[in-house]
């Protein structure tokens, strides 16, 4: 511990742990049922007694399950084909396009994307009306350039190692008080920010950390911990006053700014678009979540990272390809901007975060994706030689 100025935290994660996982801290949240809206045509004039019952839903909205939480998106939510009212037009369209006559593939792509968002976005519960999906994706796409950093230097004193220690604990901390993907997403984004505008000692950087989980809670999250609990995960080593304290440098030094598109939001759109499997979305997300300890990856792109993490799941998985998901798959390609050079050299790093994860010093994220819940994908024997898959060398372990 001395070379990273941590104090000694207390374990958090335990590979042989059998205690059934909490019910989330959102879970409350999103007990209430969201009431329904009436569109009133035009010249109609509005009573204040005035009741209607709501219209019959176009067979092309889907309502958004009660798990799922305005303007976020909560998880991967698998097709439900349990009857005919879930299958969609677009299908068909894919399955059949090369035998309909008229215009070409290249040039339907920008309607078919913009049909396929609208409905991905829609089934993973992002909007409860998808008339505006694609202005929000659109703004998504815009914004997220704002989130890539210039480059991946540390200050002085700083090392890869030590980040990777530190990110690692706050994906322990994050575990433990439940909180969402995004919370992880936006906390780490945080982090790399104020390590390059905020002048931290060693004996600071864990109180750096735990502060931008918190602000990430408080944005992200319904319910917050205390700040005493936060002391206490740290063994107290930092009072209530130093934490609050820290809290206004951060913000300070971010200018209020705490905007951050993750990529876990492009992963799921692309993964729903491209009819992905349950596991290939997960092995996803994990090389996804690894990519979050790599100080090389906080350089590229959310979509890029997205996309690299998905082609990367797709190879090392190599399910048998259907017809009508190549077509898909196609259409899902094209939200990964950047060349195909870029998202090869991520392609890299992840494979081989992914081939080592299981004997590296900070194995959190290889232990939360080792659970019955995720499928087990960390512990999938194909890791191990996903770098020979890219033309690189496996490491020695």
């Amino acid at each position: 511990m001395a070379r990273t100025g941590f104090c000694d935290s207390r374990q958090l994660l335990d590979l042989h742990m059998t205690d059934d996982r909490l019910v989330p801290l959102r879970t409350w949240a999103n007990s209430c049922v969201l009431r329904e809206r009436r569109v009133f045509a035009e010249g109609e004039e509005v009573g204040s007694g005035q009741h209607y019952k709501p219209a019959q839903e176009s067979r092309w909205v889907r309502r958004i399950p009660i798990s799922a939480e305005d303007g976020i998106i909560m998880d991967y939510a698998p097709q439900d084909e349990s009857g005919p009212s879930d299958v969609y037009e677009e299908e068909a369209l894919l399955k059949y396009l090369n035998w309909l006559p008229g215009p070409s593939l290249r040039e339907l792509m920008p309607e078919l994307l913009r049909r396929e968002v609208e409905v991905a976005i829609s089934k993973l519960g992002l909007l409860y009306d998808k008339t505006y999906a694609w202005d929000i994706f659109s703004d998504m796409m815009r914004s997220q350039l704002l989130c890539a950093l210039p480059n991946a230097d540390l200050p002085r004193h700083f090392s890869d190692t030590t980040r990777a220690i530190l990110v690692d604990w706050l994906i322990q901390v994050h575990e433990v008080f439940q909180f969402s993907e995004e919370t992880l997403y936006l906390a780490v984004h945080l982090l790399n920010r104020a390590l390059r505008l905020i002048k931290v000692s060693i004996s600071g950087l864990q109180l750096l950390g735990v502060v931008c989980l918190f602000l990430a809670a408080k944005k992200e999250e319904c319910l917050l911990p205390e700040v005493s609990e936060l002391c206490y995960l740290m063994e107290n080593a930092y009072s209530k006053k130093q934490l609050l304290r820290m809290e206004r440098r951060v913000l300070t030094g971010l200018k209020f700014d705490l905007y951050h598109c993750p990529p876990l939001n492009f992963l799921l759109i692309s993964a729903s678009i491209a009819r992905c499997s349950d596991k290939v979305v997960w092995m996803a997300r994990y090389l996804l979540e690894l990519s979050l300890l790599e100080g090389q990856c906080v350089v590229y792109l959310p979509a890029q990272l997205a996309g690299a993490a998905l082609r990367l799941a797709r190879r090392i998985l190599q399910e048998a390809p259907s017809p009508d998901g190549e077509m898909a798959w196609c259409i899902a390609s094209s939200i990964h901007i950047g060349s195909e050079a870029t998202l090869l050299c991520i392609m890299q790093i992840m494979a081989t975060a992914a081939a080592r994860a299981h004997a590296r010093e900070t194995r959190a994220t290889f232990i939360k994706f080792s659970t019955i819940q995720t499928l087990h994908v960390s512990m999938h024997p194909a890791l191990k030689a996903a770098p020979g898959l890219l033309g690189l060398s496996c490491p020695q372990t």
